[in-house]
């Protein structure tokens, strides 16, 4: 298994996809949380989306509540906080698990593929993968590592 093509995750909605409907985009990967310090780094992300979603950018956010209990809400509190504080149009999944033996699938992966320092493990909330268009794994990105450090990257992988 090379891609993220062969596997599938729940949207925020509840609707389960696969997702190789991002065949051919260029997709961030991040796992995100409403009450981190990091939180801001949705107005990147979603500025980053607005400007390169129709040369083929798709961010795709994984709420997570293992650590620091930074996403304790519901499936519709976080999709509502996300609008109404960030206005985030990019797609959000249901709550997952990144670490541990509950990781989701796409993470273990993700990891797997892309292993940070020191170890595999996802450090923090706002861990961001960058994948290229042909569903693998390119660079990952500390959470401390503003979204727009990624645009240089991003743009190469569109070309």
């Amino acid at each position: 298994m090379n891609t993220i093509y062969s596997f599938t995750a729940k949207q925020i909605s509840g609707k389960e996809i696969s997702l190789d409907s991002y065949k051919g985009k260029v997709v961030i990967v991040v796992n995100t949380a409403s009450k981190c310090g990091f939180t801001p780094q949705y107005a990147a992300l979603e500025a980053l989306y607005k400007k390169y979603k129709d040369q083929g950018l798709v961010i795709l956010g994984f709420p997570c509540n293992q650590f620091g209990n930074q996403e304790p809400g519901t499936e519709k509190e976080i999709s509502q906080g996300c609008l109404v504080n960030y206005g985030v149009s990019f797609p959000m999944f249901s709550k997952i698990e990144v670490n541990g033996k509950n990781t989701h699938p796409l993470y273990v992966f993700l990891k797997d593929k892309l292993p940070g320092f020191p170890g595999k493990s996802i450090k923090w909330n706002f861990t961001k993968f960058l994948i290229d268009k042909n569903g693998v794994p390119f660079k990952r990105f500390a959470p401390s590592k503003n979204p727009m450090t990624m645009e240089k990257h991003i743009i190469k992988l569109l070309q």
